[in-house]
């Protein structure tokens, strides 16, 4: 309900004031699924689609609505999600090896591209999914 109760809150006030910015945090995993986390993606991509949405809505509104997708990044819930001792380490490395740049983000990966989407140069983009993958889950 988060996103949902921050455009309620917020959308009024952009419009009003002329336009604005909203940079949504989704995942990946709601771009093009994750084994073992239906839900989650389910989540995820009712996120991508909620944005997409609002943003041909407030198009007109000079509101920008965008998405950051991470991939996976080395979280907390990342290392619970692969679990410990040797399983784990070979899920971990099979992750790796899957990930053009090998290796899996960093939480300082992904605060540039929503300071990008904040800025004055992104004035024309909305509408759009932004992958913070590592090239995981590029498509060709």
């Amino acid at each position: 309900m988060g996103p949902l109760n921050l455009h309620h809150a917020v959308l009024p006030v952009m419009i009003k004031k002329g336009g604005g910015k909203i940079i949504n945090i989704s995942s990946d995993a709601g771009r093009v699924g994750s084994s073992g986390e239906s839900v989650y993606s389910a989540c995820k991509g009712g996120i991508i689609s909620f944005s997409k949405t609002i943003a041909r809505e407030n198009a007109r509104n000079n509101v920008c609505v965008n998405v950051v997708c991470p991939g996976p990044t080395d979280t907390p819930i990342l290392r619970s999600f692969i679990g410990e001792g040797e399983f784990g380490k070979k899920v971990y490395d099979g992750l790796i090896r899957a990930i053009p740049m090998k290796r899996v983000g960093q939480p300082d990966d992904i605060p540039g591209m929503v300071a990008f989407l904040a800025s004055n140069d992104a004035n024309f983009i909305t509408g759009q999914v932004i992958s913070v993958s590592g090239g995981l889950t590029m498509h060709g």
